[in-house]
């Protein structure tokens, strides 16, 4: 790796480490694969449980249409990566490979011949890939792959970071959001707080709603969510 290639790897992993939402950090992701690894579009694709594939970022609409298919086939590299970090999938000719046959057609009626998929993870679970298309085919070889590896590590850790950060946010906001409504049923029915709570969780569990949706529902209307058991 020459001088100007670990400088900007370090310029990256300073900006990453240092973006507050998750969106931005995924948005960078992307963005700086165009200018690490010859590419002509990316995505970073999150897998969650029972394989629900969800497209995250995408450099631009080509790149949404691609990862789609994925999800739309149910076949692919990203549902097959093997499960150590680090490990990565390549497709050198989308007319040719056998793996996944109608994703593959899919994608090379797009124009896209080769794809590179670099599995993002923490230490403790699966977060999703980073895809990287071209439209050429045989367009990604063993320096295309240990970039995309580097980038994938420092990706993976500031994507993990910014996915905690932006749990604890929304649980927070939840928080705030049901004392809110407990302090307005409080107020209407004279309640004290362990009774209030008790309403609201008990409405939620007979109406089948999520307390946090009670709880917006009843701000923003004075009213509390009307629904069939």
């Amino acid at each position: 790796m020459d001088a100007s290639l670990a400088e900007e790897f370090g310029r990256l992993a300073i900006e990453l480490h240092g973006r507050r939402s998750l969106d931005e950090t995924i948005d960078q992701v992307v963005q700086y694969a165009l200018t690490a690894v010859d590419c002509d579009f990316a995505d970073v694709m999150f897998l969650h449980r029972e394989k629900r594939i969800e497209t995250v970022a995408a450099t631009d609409a080509l790149a949404e249409k691609a990862a789609h298919l994925q999800a739309d086939l149910d076949e692919g590299p990203v549902l097959t990566l093997p499960p150590e970090p680090g490990d990565h999938i390549v497709v050198h000719d989308t007319t040719s490979d056998v793996r996944w046959p109608r994703w593959g057609a899919e994608l090379a009626t797009l124009g896209v011949r080769s794809v590179l998929s670099t599995r993002l993870a923490s230490q403790h679970a699966l977060i999703g890939a980073l895809n990287l298309y071209a439209h050429e085919p045989l367009s990604f070889d063993g320096d295309d792959i240990a970039i995309a590896h580097i980038l994938a590590r420092h990706a993976s850790v500031a994507l993990a970071t910014a996915r905690k950060e932006y749990a604890v946010a929304q649980s927070i906001d939840a928080r705030k959001r049901v004392g809110l409504a407990q302090g307005m049923l409080m107020e209407r029915f004279g309640l004290d707080a362990e009774q209030s709570f008790e309403l609201l969780r008990r409405y939620s569990q007979q109406h089948r709603l999520k307390l946090n949706d009670v709880a917006r529902e009843l701000i923003a209307t004075r009213e509390l969510p009307k629904r069939e058991v």
